[in-house]
């Protein structure tokens, strides 16, 4: 199912995404959980929650009927983190 939500998201849901900036990455596929990292625009964007339920998960489901939900991780990246910590560095 994995390979089958992937190309969906490559040929159907990254497209609309590009539009405004954004992209999407595959995490995971398990139990009829799909798990997805929001990336661009669309990681910090206050319409991520609508574009995930309303985008992502619809167009998936559309699909892949046994897909139960969509859900995004909120990792953060080493170079978020490297920013983060010379930032913080400076200010001690």
């Amino acid at each position: 199912m994995y390979n089958r939500v992937n190309s969906i998201i490559n040929e159907k849901v990254r497209p609309a995404l590009k539009e405004h900036n954004g992209d999407i990455e595959l995490v995971d596929v398990k139990d009829g959980v799909v798990t997805v990292k929001l990336l661009g625009q669309c990681s910090g964007c206050p319409s991520a929650k609508f574009t995930l339920e309303h985008v992502v998960q619809t167009t998936l489901q559309n699909e892949v009927p046994e897909i139960k939900e969509v859900i995004a991780t909120h990792e953060v990246s080493e170079e978020l983190l490297d920013m983060a910590r010379k930032i913080l560095s400076k200010n001690k």
